[in-house]
């Protein structure tokens, strides 16, 4: 957060703007959505929220994306998943251009993921990534197993592993003896969100393993990922909480992407680098 504030202060009167479109009323989706222009206000990026009633049409919202494609004021647009039943997120999010697209799924974004090229990525997956980085956790060579298939998280995250070199597992709900899976992973990644079905318990992993947790349950009014934190803390080198873990990453890299799409716009370099930011 820091670096980047210091990168768009450069900026002098320019300043970065971050459009962001909520349909319906979701309230997670709110809750989110506030986190993330409060972030962007401490790092001096502008947002604007455009939020539109659950009635609205697929041609009315991405006649409303393609709009802001070409407001040259706007540098990135970020469309607030999930949309209400009867949307599709997938279109729409092919309406955004690829070069505002800060969260990295625009088709063009992740083809030139599996390229391995330059391009926006997902700010999860990202954020994994740069989390492990941060901590001198090595990557390439090791076994990484990912919970999780959704094209948000699981897909674009076990490309990203791949793309750094690890041998990648990724498990779903028809996967066959997931524990015994899950106790091969020198890097284990869950993102099942559903703590009454599916838990991350010790036996589950394997003894200095690293455990990233993703996934998000409201039980009894609290947030709790789907690992069993005090008994997994025991047996793993390394576990992310939840609240406070992969999800302040997520919002750092949708910073991070909105700077980036700033300095493309300027013909301007970033002045550091994620991959060489490290824990003191």
């Amino acid at each position: 957060m820091k670096k980047i504030k210091e990168e768009i202060q450069e900026f002098g009167n320019f300043k970065p703007v971050l459009a962001t479109v909520l349909v319906g009323d979701n309230l997670a989706s709110k809750t989110y959505l506030k986190n993330k222009h409060a972030a962007c206000s401490q790092v001096g990026i502008e947002s604007r929220n455009i939020e539109l009633p659950a009635s609205t049409s697929q041609t009315e919202l991405e006649t409303l994306l393609k709009g802001l494609n070409r407001d040259p004021s706007i540098t990135g647009v970020l469309l607030q998943l999930p949309l209400p039943r009867g949307l599709s997120d997938a279109s729409a999010i092919s309406a955004i251009s690829p070069t505002k697209d800060v969260d990295g799924l625009h088709p063009c974004n992740v083809g030139l993921l599996l390229q391995k090229s330059q391009g926006i990525v997902p700010c999860t997956p990202k954020g994994v990534v740069v989390l492990l980085r941060y901590y001198r956790v090595s990557i390439a060579g090791r076994h990484v197993v990912i919970v999780n298939r959704s094209k948000l998280v699981g897909r674009p995250l076990s490309q990203l592993f791949l793309n750094n070199d690890a041998t990648v597992t990724v498990c779903h709900s028809k996967t066959k003896d997931l524990p015994h899976v899950c106790r091969e992973a020198d890097i284990l990644i869950t993102g099942v969100g559903n703590s009454s079905r599916f838990i991350v318990s010790a036996d589950m992993v394997k003894q200095g393993a690293v455990v990233i947790d993703i996934g998000t349950s409201v039980v009894d009014g609290k947030l709790v990922g789907d690992v069993d934190f005090d008994s997994v803390c025991r047996v793993a080198g390394y576990v992310t909480p939840v609240p406070g873990g992969v999800g302040p990453m997520t919002i750092s890299m949708l910073l991070y992407n909105t700077l980036l799409i700033a300095c493309n716009l300027r013909g301007r370099s970033l002045k550091f680098d994620l991959e060489t930011l490290q824990a003191r």
